[in-house]
């Protein structure tokens, strides 16, 4: 996460979120009360609903501005559209509840969570809910830009001790471009979509080529078997 982030108050004016995000070069900004805790977000989003009430007929369901520059803006449909056009200040403004994360979670419910609110950024707050950073998209991508030999590591450390026996045949755990391919035996055959998924959640994994085995099988038949 970003450390050094900005912030809104709840009652700072509408000139002055647009002047935070400006300077600050974010398309959305967390709002935090007087105690800095994160009651809310404001986005471009919310922002424009003020153009689209001086541009567009309000009493008009499904009214917008229309130019030959673009699409209209959204139409104000909905109550709470209406109540944004027309704030003057964050708290007026923001989106409520604020979607955001604590320090642990994890690169994988960080994206979940945004793709599911559509956000690009999420404000991480601390067991009182106090802002201490933000997370972006562009954060999350750069796990993806981990080292090969560091997830070969973890992957042989932390996933396949868990499932392999105790022979002397080695796994074999190669790492191309953040694809990962696993060969080698496990316990029970039942584990082999198991090791696949653990090595999957691993960060910066972007593949598994999951050629892990049962005891007692032929890794050459069981590939024909199953294409």
């Amino acid at each position: 996460m970003t450390r050094t982030v900005g912030a809104v108050r709840h009652r700072a004016a509408f000139k002055d979120v647009v002047r935070a995000m400006r300077q600050w070069h974010v398309s959305a900004v967390p709002v935090v009360d007087d105690e800095g805790l994160v009651v809310g977000v404001v986005s471009e989003a919310d922002l424009l609903h003020k153009e689209a009430l001086r541009d567009g007929d309000p009493d008009l369901p499904g009214a917008g501005h229309t130019s030959a520059a673009g699409p209209p803006y959204p139409p104000l449909r909905r109550l709470s559209d209406l109540s944004k056009a027309a704030a003057v200040e964050a708290g007026e403004l923001m989106t409520v509840p604020a979607v955001t994360v604590h320090a642990d979670t994890t690169l994988a419910q960080a994206a979940r969570l945004m793709t599911r609110h559509r956000v690009k950024r999420l404000p991480v707050v601390d067991a009182h809910g106090r802002l201490c950073g933000v997370v972006s998209r562009s954060d999350l991508l750069k796990v993806f830009l981990r080292d090969d030999v560091d997830i070969a590591e973890e992957i042989r450390c932390e996933v396949l001790p868990r499932l392999t026996p105790d022979t002397d045949e080695p796994d074999r755990v190669d790492v191309r471009k953040g694809v990962v391919i696993l060969r080698g035996r496990v316990r029970h055959a039942a584990l082999v979509p198991l090791a696949s998924r653990l090595a999957r959640a691993v960060e910066g994994v972007v593949d598994v080529d999951c050629g892990l085995t049962g005891p007692g099988t032929r890794p050459d038949l069981d590939r024909r078997v199953g294409s």
